[in-house]
């Protein structure tokens, strides 16, 4: 029990370290004053649709270049991310408010997709020297933080719409003098250092903050064609009557302007994402989790503690006995003693089995390191797309432990290596194809509503390359390994006619499913805001936390595992094999339950079908996921329980 003390103490510390520790994570870039930049635009995202859209598909102000799209990394190409260029032009610090275009008439076309784009909540989302801008508003009294700015409003007291086509902006700046100080960069712009040979070069202003207020306000359109792009006019007041706002409807012509003030802070480069990353709870989320973690670490603790004193009794009362009075005991008793010659007999649907467990691993060791990474800072937020292509290619390299792990428990079962190249080809296909069966789906649907979160032929062809070549070679690879590797040698010996299983009261699944709360109960809290962090917009940087919830998931899904076995086999249940890998498993059910519990009764303005099949889609994936990983886990430890027990029997 010391050690357990022990474990949780290093547990809460960790936690206490990694809450707020990241790697800035992309190259300072430092400005001297006038210097041109410009701010780009990402995808048009909404809470109630989750269907992003390119900001170039409504009537906006174009670059005088013409739209150029960004360099996207897979990651944000997968999460329907679309950087383009844009007109907004700053110059560091120059306050001015600024012309920049008026459409022209707008047709039914364009008002309707206005209209439709504005009462389903789309937000505007822009970057500035590779920071989203940030808007705050306040409801009920209280201030709420939002990245990104409305298309544009309803009143609550009109049936018009009106669009946001002014924007006060705010670019916070600290002034930076180069001090040999060397920083070193991993975000989109790559690797960098700035060292003491870069002093002068470095000297400038940075900026540390972007914020906007969005407002409506009608202008004279005779008066604004008469401008051209980037002229400076008057600075504009937000109006408060609707009068005095632009309202949408045809034969329209909107002028677009822009003012921007620069503000120095004292915020200095490396602490710019900290007001982004503030949790909103953050109390109740720190005793939440920890008072989940105290409980559950506790309890499977107790109940490992009780379960190892009651089989080392077991043990030493079967092994004190001479031959004769182990016979006549062996008679007498019942229990996982009677199915000595029954315990390593072969499961139904050992293949199936032995690539699930080949994936599980494969799953699980992408989310350890993943989460380790990113638990010390090197996955940041400014590295947009860069967790999900790290998972990415983690999960393809990682295929050639899914191929040794499932051949080799293959070889286990079988006693021969015969087969393997079918087991190791099924295990490279078994998840990856899944998960390319419902994206497929998926993906039908949002090219049907000319989303950008449609993923583009080429980025098929891009993916199938990488799971042909690299995944699939490897899973192979490593299934070669484990036909070379030792096959792990059983304790006893298999009888010829298996033992008749005593009838039982009730199915076994039952407690099987039931087994699945238990590790449900340490992440579920977790995964509230992981799902927030998905559905809702928000920024999830508590990977300290949630290395935390991991480690005590695979610790009590270990636990679960092996009580529920060494049950069935008391109750000489030998078919201990599936048993073993869904006591843990199960958990994914509960997962999938609390997503539709979560789409119900959190996402209440999720609107539309296509929506719902979109999260459905997506939160099945997960849950597979999740019982691949957490199966694996549980059945892993039950087989090396299983081996250890019944080695620790002296049979003649």
């Amino acid at each position: 029990m010391p050690a357990i003390y022990w474990a949780f103490f290093f547990a809460i510390l960790f936690g206490q370290v990694c809450n707020g520790f990241y790697l800035p994570g992309s190259y300072m870039h430092t400005y001297s004053s006038g210097e041109s930049i410009y701010a780009k635009v990402n995808s048009l995202t909404s809470i109630e649709t989750e269907l992003p859209f390119s900001y170039y598909s409504l009537p906006y102000c174009k670059p005088i270049g013409g739209v150029k799209k960004s360099a996207e990394n897979l990651g944000e190409l997968l999460m329907g991310d679309q950087i383009d260029n844009s007109p907004y032009r700053f110059r560091m610090n120059v306050n001015e408010t600024v012309f920049l275009c008026i459409t022209n008439l707008l047709s039914e076309h364009e008002v309707k997709l206005l209209k439709q784009r504005t009462r389903d909540l789309y937000q505007v989302n822009m970057i500035l020297d590779n920071l989203p801008v940030m808007r705050y508003a306040k409801q009920n009294g209280v201030t709420i933080q939002w990245t990104g700015f409305p298309v544009g409003y309803t009143p609550g007291n009109s049936n018009d719409d009106y669009i946001i086509n002014h924007l006060k902006f705010t670019v916070l700046v600290h002034e930076y003098k180069g001090s040999g100080v060397e920083i070193i960069g991993t975000g989109e712009e790559g690797m960098g250092v700035i060292s003491e040979a870069d002093d002068k070069k470095a000297s400038g202003y940075e900026i540390v903050g972007f914020e906007v207020v969005p407002c409506s306000v009608k202008y004279d359109p005779e008066v604004m064609t008469k401008l051209h792009m980037y002229d400076n006019i008057t600075s504009v007041k937000c109006p408060s009557e609707l009068d005095k706002s632009q309202i949408i409807r045809e034969q329209e012509r909107i002028s677009f302007t822009y003012e921007v003030e620069f503000v120095k802070s004292k915020t200095r480069w490396p602490s710019r994402w900290d007001a982004y990353l503030k949790m909103e709870g953050a109390r109740v989320h720190w005793f939440s989790i920890l008072n989940s973690l105290m409980v559950i670490f506790f309890l499977a603790g107790i109940v490992f503690v009780i379960f190892l004193r009651t089989v080392r009794r077991d043990l030493t009362r079967y092994e004190e006995l001479d031959k004769e009075a182990q016979a006549q005991m062996t008679e007498e008793l019942s229990g996982w003693k009677l199915v000595v010659g029954d315990v390593f007999r072969e499961p139904d649907n050992p293949k199936l089995l032995c690539v699930m467990v080949g994936d599980g691993v494969q799953i699980t060791g992408m989310a350890v390191v993943t989460i380790v990474f990113a638990a010390f800072g090197f996955m940041s937020p400014a590295s947009r797309g860069m967790l999900l292509t790290g998972m990415i290619f983690l999960y393809l390299f990682l295929g050639i432990a899914a191929g040794y792990v499932a051949v080799r428990l293959w070889r286990t079962i079988k006693g021969t290596s015969e087969g393997w190249g079918s087991v190791s080809w099924s295990a490279a296909c078994f998840f990856p194809g899944i998960v390319f069966v419902v994206l497929t789906v998926l993906n039908f649907i949002l090219w049907g509503s000319k989303s950008t979160g449609a993923i583009p032929i080429s980025l098929y062809f891009v993916l199938l390359a990488l799971w042909f070549c690299i995944s699939v070679p490897l899973t192979l690879l490593g299934g070669f390994f484990g036909t070379r590797a030792e096959a792990i040698q059983y304790p006893v010996r298999t009888n010829q006619i298996p033992r008749e299983i005593p009838a039982r009261k009730y199915p076994s699944w039952l407690l099987v499913l039931g087994a699945g709360t238990l590790p449900f109960g340490t992440l579920f809290i977790e995964l509230f805001f992981i799902l927030s962090s998905i559905w809702l917009g928000r920024f999830y940087y508590v990977f300290g936390f949630l290395l935390i919830v991991l480690l005590l998931l695979v610790v009590v899904c270990a636990e679960v595992s092996v009580v529920l076995t060494y049950m069935h086999l008391c109750v000489e249940d030998w078919r201990w094999w599936w048993k073993a890998f869904y006591a843990s498993g199960s958990v994914a059910l509960y997962v999938f339950l609390y997503s539709i519990n979560y789409l119900v009764f959190d996402l209440q303005s999720l609107s539309g079908p296509v929506s719902a099949i979109l999260y459905l889609g997506y939160s099945l994936i997960m849950a597979v996921a999740i019982m691949l990983a957490t199966g694996t886990i549980g059945f892993l430890m039950s087989f090396y329980f299983v081996h250890y027990l019944f080695s620790s029997v002296k049979i003649d």
